[in-house]
């Protein structure tokens, strides 16, 4: 090296795309392993859902009555084909205390339950899951809800919640768990939904959206023209939107996240891959995003509706309306 002559420094190791190739990396392992794994379960038969009236008051129990029996059908035809699993989580759905508002046993399944009574419920709460959600594993979805009906009645009897499984969500390992392509599938289902159901309760019941993980990204698909009080985004990915207000949406929006939550880990970032869009953005507990942070303890991803927890306690609280009680983040 010659005398007087300052050397350049070395190039800062390239970092910049780490997350892009990790992210790629992941997309194609899960288009080459998944289709495999699928194809290795055959598709479990089921009927066709029931044919209802228009949901109103008056016309609740025909519609429970009808999507029970379909239920015990649905059983029956996955026990004859060999799945005693799915057998037995119809079977379970088709008993006289379930009120089933919807029905679907063909594929992974769909179904949506009333907890509460929902005609005369001043306060209502709708619970819009996240990934690897199905009829398989609809006993854990289900236990939220009433868990959560149980802190409701503690503090008022007029209140109902609903568990809507009303779309095919995606698997937690998938490409599909990265994009906007199944929210956008169940969107104008979640809005029709809700429009269904103020035919029920009238205009003056509050209604809020609960939505877990990657229902909240179906949630903000939604949220616009959407009439509802409230808009909770539990363990988000992120809502697709750089801030609340880009939602477009009449309700008070809600953010949370437990301390021990994985997905704080997840990178909050879109970007184009071979012309489709990865990842949802913003953070919805970044102080941009502009929701109403609330405290949800120190739980993980699966957590919120624990019984005793912070986070149950506060859902409760917004979904009552008793927002000035809420303790925030």
């Amino acid at each position: 090296m010659r005398a007087g002559v300052t050397p350049l420094p070395a190039p800062p190791p390239r970092r910049t795309h780490t997350w892009r190739r990790g992210i790629l990396a992941t997309l194609i392992t899960a288009a080459v392993v998944l289709p495999l794994s699928a194809a290795a379960r055959p598709e479990i038969p089921a009927p066709v859902p029931a044919t209802l009236p228009p949901l109103t008051a008056s016309t609740l129990d025909t519609a429970y009555a009808a999507n029970r029996a379909n239920a015990a059908e649905a059983s029956r035809m996955a026990a004859a084909h060999g799945d005693t699993h799915r057998a037995a989580a119809d079977r379970s759905l088709a008993a006289p205390t379930r009120h089933l508002l919807r029905f679907d046993g063909r594929g992974e399944g769909q179904v949506t339950e009333v907890f509460g009574d929902l005609p005369h419920a001043d306060h209502i709460a709708v619970l819009v899951p996240g990934s690897d959600t199905s009829l398989d594993t609809y006993d854990r979805f289900r236990a939220e809800a009433t868990a959560l009906q149980h802190e409701l009645n503690r503090t008022d009897p007029r209140t109902a919640v609903i568990a809507w499984l009303g779309y095919e969500t995606p698997d937690t390992i998938s490409t599909t768990v990265t994009t906007t392509g199944r929210a956008d599938q169940a969107a104008p289902r979640l809005r029709q939904f809700i429009r269904r159901l103020r035919g029920i309760v009238g205009p003056h019941s509050t209604v809020s959206l609960l939505c877990h993980s990657y229902g909240s990204v179906v949630c903000a698909r939604a949220a616009t023209d959407l009439d509802a009080t409230d808009l909770v985004l539990l363990g988000s990915p992120g809502a697709g939107a750089g801030t609340a207000a880009a939602l477009h949406t009449r309700a008070r929006v809600w953010a949370a996240r437990g301390t021990d939550d994985w997905v704080a880990d997840v990178p909050h970032i879109k970007t184009d891959l071979f012309g489709t869009t990865v990842g949802f953005g913003t953070d919805p507990m970044s102080p941009s995003f502009g929701a109403n942070r609330f405290e949800a303890g120190d739980g993980g991803h699966s957590d919120y509706f624990d019984p005793g927890s912070s986070s149950l306690t506060n859902l409760a609280r917004i979904v009552l309306g008793e927002t000035s009680e809420v303790t925030h983040a």
